[in-house]
């Protein structure tokens, strides 16, 4: 039996008992006359019923179909009805051929084979996969159509003409279309069909049909060769150009991811100068803290699964905000004006948060699940967009736009961009710069900890969760512009898509050091970044 038999039988029967028929419903016994007919006459007149059986579009008859080019059915001769067989002993089970039920046994004087040629298992082929494609459910048909494009059946070009003549929804019929170019291919039918198909095929313009049209181009020679290079040429540029667009998409999710963990990154470097080595474990701090709440969940209430995100970002915020501000007044503001000690106090930390982590959570990956609104994917042109990555993307801009609204329009935003721009004459005017200071490191580690909510969807939860972004988030403020949230925006962009142009060429090992080169010749031409901040305090 073909795997595309198998395909649309299971089709058949699916589609009439899954959420309701996909034809209209009738009584089995209504349909028993037109079966009985196939044990008698000659192959003539078994194909005429073969294809009044295949009008009825009912799926009942399709096992019946089935045994019979397997050569399972019989005919009983005591009242010429017809069974489907098994060997049971000496004789046969029988089991009824529209609904399966058992029907007993008979010996093998008792029943007679229902016999069929090459042309009657072509005409059965071409009866069950009009039985799919001629279907009431757009889906059946759709699956059907997809699975004789990949069977290129030239036994099903007649089955195939009779549904796209019928066809009323557009998109069906296209598929239709596309899997009759590939089955004409397959045939032996004339040169201006063929021709036709490599058009039909060349228009579809994906790797299925680049596949097809390359063997084609490989088998063939004069006219049907040319027009199959020409066709093969289209759709290579098709697909290099939709190649192109994927890579932007991964390059902007890339940098969506870069973006989270770098913002936070940029408000505690830019306002006070502080080289955070352990920002990476607030990222990693906001991930566990997810994992948590979604144990929680999983335990007492598994229907608010979907919503553990929303609970678990608000509560990431806190957890690491109060342990950047705990950081800021116990260690960090002993250390300002001395770089060096603060970038060897914040690694130290970072190693301190690693092992607290391993001590409560152990050494291994920690599963956080996908809500059902972030699993899954669909497809743009011949692209594919993941529904995590997307929601990122738009999470990132969302976090980016609040964070601005709070800098420019609250009275805290107002001391923040006072405080980084010139210190001293703030806290002439009566800002109390040190208090800046930490709700400012509590601001920026609070970020990072909801950017550890998103990581948590698309990376391993890992104590060393944060390591993997620490490098790559400084490069971000640097390059952006220290300070500066748009320059943070362009710079997590501008990396994250020449990171994944490169990697194709280059691997994402010597990808990352090209980058990191550039960065340093470009700090060389630019110091302050693409968008450097103004002041008399940072122009000093």
């Amino acid at each position: 039996m073909s795997f595309l038999r198998i395909f649309l039988l299971l089709l058949l029967l699916i589609s009439s008992f899954a959420g309701g028929p996909a034809f209209a419903e009738s009584d089995p016994e209504a349909l028993r006359p037109l079966v009985n007919e196939l044990a008698k006459g000659k192959y003539a007149e078994t194909e005429k019923q073969i294809g009044a059986l295949a009008a009825t579009g009912d799926p009942k008859v399709a096992p019946a179909l089935e045994a019979l080019g397997d050569g399972d059915l019989y005919v009983r001769k005591s009242d010429g009805q017809v069974f489907i067989t098994k060997k049971a002993g000496k004789g046969y089970a029988l089991t009824d051929p529209l609904t399966l039920a058992a029907a007993g046994e008979a010996g093998k004087r008792d029943v007679k084979k229902i016999k069929v040629n090459n042309k009657l298992r072509r005409v059965i082929r071409s009866a069950l996969g009009s039985l799919t494609l001629m279907a009431k459910d757009p889906k059946v048909r759709l699956a059907a159509a997809e699975a004789v494009f990949k069977a290129k059946d030239p036994d099903s070009i007649e089955a195939l003409d009779a549904a796209i003549a019928a066809e009323t929804d557009v998109g069906v019929r296209k598929v239709m279309e596309e899997a009759r170019a590939a089955a004409v291919l397959n045939s032996d039918l004339d040169i201006k069909d063929k021709l036709l198909a490599v058009e039909t095929l060349s228009q579809m313009g994906n790797r299925d049909a680049l596949s097809l049209l390359i063997g084609v181009k490989d088998s063939s020679d004069g006219v049907l060769r040319d027009a199959a290079v020409e066709a093969v040429a289209k759709i290579e540029k098709s697909i290099a150009t939709w190649d192109a667009a994927q890579n932007v998409w991964y390059g902007l999710s890339l940098g969506s991811v870069l973006l989270l963990a770098a913002i936070g990154l940029a408000i505690t470097f830019g306002v006070m100068g502080v080289i955070n080595m352990a920002h990476g474990e607030m990222v990693m701090i906001g991930a566990y803290t997810t994992f948590v709440v979604q144990e929680l969940i999983r335990t007492s209430a598994p229907g608010l699964f979907d919503y553990s995100l929303f609970i678990a970002l608000p509560l990431a915020f806190l957890v690491s905000g109060l342990i950047g501000v705990a950081i800021e007044r116990g260690v960090i503001r002993w250390l300002y004006g001395r770089p060096l000690e603060t970038l060897l106090a914040t690694w130290g930390i970072s190693l301190v948060l690693q092992q607290a982590v391993r001590s409560i959570f152990g050494p291994t990956n920690r599963e956080v699940g996908n809500p059902d609104w972030m699993s899954g994917a669909f497809e743009l042109g011949q692209m594919t967009i993941t529904y995590n990555r997307m929601w990122i993307i738009v999470f990132a801009l969302l976090v980016f736009a609040g964070l601005m609204l709070v800098l420019k329009k609250t009275p805290f935003g107002l001391y923040t961009r006072a405080v980084t721009q010139n210190r001293r004459m703030a806290a002439s005017m009566g800002i109390r710069t040190p208090w800046i200071d930490a709700l400012t490191f509590g601001l920026g580690s609070g970020i990072a900890g909801i950017a550890g909510v998103a990581l948590s969807q698309i990376d391993n939860v890992s104590p060393n969760l944060g390591q993997g972004y620490i490098i790559d988030s400084f490069m971000v403020v640097v390059f952006g512009g220290v300070g500066n949230l748009w320059g943070t925006l362009v710079g997590a962009m501008t990396l994250g898509v020449v990171n994944k142009f490169l990697e194709p060429y280059a691997g994402a090992v010597l990808g990352k050091i090209l980058v990191l080169v550039f960065i340093i010749l470009f700090i060389q031409k630019r110091p302050r970044g693409l968008f450097a901040l103004k002041g008399r305090a940072v122009e000093a």
